[in-house]
């Protein structure tokens, strides 16, 4: 049976509305997801074919020969900040703090972004076994499976996290300022140490978006609004 005129008309002014209402959250999940989402799948697909991406060893190289002491020692510091000493401690005190001031499903939140990234990032490494990049010896050895990167996964995953956490509060934007300059940093020190390819990197922050948007918009698809400026 074919639509009215009237009835055509009026579904699409009630697809404009909806539009205009969650255009925003189509946004966050196109940047979110979908973008992200395709560049893991297309960095994937190389290194399971085993075929070397052209900007991998030149970006390492170039990173190597701006090497010296005070780099290294700062860049160690920054990539165990990066995981043990800073992203693991922070994760464990943002679940506790939700749970003490009984925010049960920012917990929830929180809790599930953190566990299942990790997990995540363990699963992908075994099923890549990609072989960590072997071009100097490293001032900071690692001897696990290099894709993803770890470190870029759970730096994105806490920074992306404390954002939506943040993003109602007055803190939101010194929180993103502060997760667009510790994220890149993190994946930075891993590429200078020779210890992760650059699409490791990449691949992990890809990663930990896809994670991290996924569970907030299960977990909160009725809150998401608009930024006030």
């Amino acid at each position: 049976m074919r639509e009215t005129p009237a009835e055509s008309r009026a579904e699409a002014a009630g697809l404009r509305r909806w539009l205009a209402h969650n255009n925003w959250r189509l946004l966050l999940l196109f940047v979110g997801v979908l973008l992200p989402l395709a560049g893991f799948a297309s960095l994937a697909e190389e290194i399971h074919e085993a075929e070397s991406l052209h900007f991998d060893d030149a970006l390492l190289l170039r990173m190597h020969a701006m090497a010296s002491p005070a780099l290294d020692a700062f860049f160690v510091l920054l990539s165990k900040l990066g995981y043990q000493w800073g992203v693991i401690p922070l994760d464990v005190l943002i679940v506790v703090a939700m749970l003490i001031a009984r925010r049960w499903r920012k917990a929830a939140f929180a809790a599930t972004a953190f566990i299942g990234s990790a997990l995540l990032n363990l699963a992908s490494k075994q099923m890549f076994q990609r072989d960590r990049p072997s071009l100097w010896e490293s001032v900071a050895p690692e001897s696990t499976f290099s894709f993803p990167s770890g470190h870029a996964m759970g730096s994105m995953t806490l920074a992306l996290t404390v954002v939506f956490l943040a993003w109602n509060t007055r803190w939101r934007w010194p929180v993103v300022a502060a997760a667009l300059l510790f994220v890149p940093l993190v994946g930075l020190s891993r590429v200078y140490l020779g210890v992760h390819y650059p699409s490791d990197i990449l691949a992990g922050w890809c990663a930990a978006l896809v994670w991290v948007v996924g569970v907030h918009t299960v977990m909160f698809r009725k809150r998401w609004s608009l930024p006030v400026i």
